[in-house]
């Protein structure tokens, strides 16, 4: 057959799929089918009791989720940078995946968009952000050179903050709100890299600041364990008027922090850290009989 021939076959054929409107609708049935199941077997439906009745609701929020997103993109750009060397660049993804966790949840509030699926999606986010890149982050920049027991210490920080969101999923509802109990796992991620930030631009590769790097991963992860309670600030009125000298305030704290952040940083984390076990301590001695009674 010559080429010609072949040619006017195929044109011929061709002609008769465009011109066979049953055909046509047949694809285009089968593409949309394909379609729907797509769609059909991703689809994410949650049930909810809602003024007493149960409520199925298909889909996701989008606007809260992409605040989670934007969080787990800085968690994994902080490893990203951690295992380059960068770093400052991987303390400073820790502390944005901090600020937009504090927004998707506020923000799910405030449009009334809650969901169990952005409660799931927002401790994965945790998980990576707060547990597995401060862990990594340090590991990478100076536990590893102490061996065995760094990779030990920075695993342990790992497991406390899985530990940490698993119990605090569990216990909402249940305890007070203006405390939390443990170390909140951003505050935790915070104040490792903050330690990092500082350390490493100032060159402390001492082993002193090895052993002093370890003692703050580890103490990191134990205080996200714990009993200790930690102000929430859940109870603050962001509404309602304050005192001028409140704003005033504020903008003389961002002025001190942008002179050094990672100092300054350091130091207000550091703080709060602290703040559980000292508050613990004066409660302690507050309730304890004097010397000499029964």
């Amino acid at each position: 057959m010559s080429q010609d021939s072949r040619n006017t076959e195929h044109d011929i054929h061709r002609d008769d799929a465009q011109t066979d409107p049953a055909a046509s609708r047949e694809e285009r049935a089968q593409e949309e089918d394909l379609a729907a199941a797509f769609l059909r077997e991703t689809e994410v439906v949650e049930e909810s009791i809602e003024d007493g009745k149960k409520v199925r609701r298909r889909g996701i929020y989008l606007l809260p989720n992409l605040f989670t997103t934007s969080a787990l993109f800085a968690g994994f750009f902080s490893v990203v940078a951690g295992i380059n060397g960068d770093f400052t660049a991987a303390a400073v993804a820790i502390f944005i995946a901090m600020v937009l966790d504090g927004l998707d949840g506020r923000v799910a509030r405030l449009t009334n968009t809650q969901s169990a699926f952005g409660a799931e999606y927002d401790s994965l986010s945790d998980m990576l952000s707060f547990g597995v890149a401060p862990a990594l982050v340090s590991f990478t920049w100076i536990l590893q050179d102490i061996g065995k027991t760094g990779w030990v210490v920075a695993f342990l920080y790992v497991a406390c903050a899985a530990l940490r969101l698993a119990r605090f999923n569990v216990q909402i509802g249940s305890v007070d709100k203006k405390w939390f109990i443990g170390l909140p796992s951003p505050s935790a991620a915070a104040f490792v890299a903050a330690s990092v930030w500082t350390f490493h631009s100032f060159d402390a590769e001492a082993f002193g600041f090895k052993l002093l790097m370890l003692i703050v991963v580890a103490a990191a992860g134990v205080l996200m364990v714990s009993n200790i309670r930690y102000y929430s600030f859940k109870d603050v009125d962001l509404k309602g008027p304050v005192p001028f000298v409140v704003l005033l305030a504020i903008v003389l704290g961002f002025v001190v922090i942008s002179v050094e952040p990672s100092v300054m940083l350091l130091l207000l984390f550091g703080t709060y850290v602290a703040s559980g076990p000292t508050l613990a301590v004066m409660r302690k001695m507050k309730h304890s009989p004097p010397e000499g009674e029964a």
